[in-house]
């Protein structure tokens, strides 16, 4: 599938909005938009194996699309959620287990890119990853 491989950051859109909206303090946000975060994504059939890897940790995430599973933000900000792939994107839908308010996550390959969309209590947050 198209987001096989490993990518990095390349830039952010709206990155620190979204990450104060979440309650992240602004030492953590400042770092949070420069982390050098590199993703690398395998999939096989509907199990996936996610390797993020930044300044600040590296952890493998494991899922099956459709399936509930716990996950944990670089700040700590615990979720529940699922990912489904709809058309040619990954749709995540979590639920934050410390105030129960959603999160939505997207990644769909625009061009030559990965790009995840985020979006929580309305604001909206794009990272662009470059393969490498």
């Amino acid at each position: 599938m198209a987001f096989d491989g490993a990518w990095k950051v390349d830039r952010n859109d709206n990155y620190e909005k979204f990450m104060e909206t979440m309650g992240v303090n602004i030492m953590k946000r400042k770092l949070g938009a420069h982390d050098n975060l590199k993703i690398t994504i395998q999939q096989d059939g509907n199990k996936f194996i996610v390797k993020e890897s930044s300044n600040f940790r590296t952890i493998d995430i494991e899922f099956t699309l459709g399936v509930s599973f716990e996950y944990s933000l670089a700040d700590g900000t615990e979720l529940t959620g699922s990912w489904n792939l709809e058309g040619n994107k990954l749709v995540g839908t979590f639920t934050r287990k410390d105030n129960g308010k959603a999160l939505k996550a997207y990644r769909e390959i625009v061009g030559d890119e990965l790009v995840q969309t985020y979006v929580y209590e309305g604001v909206e947050a794009k990272r662009f990853f470059k393969k490498c």
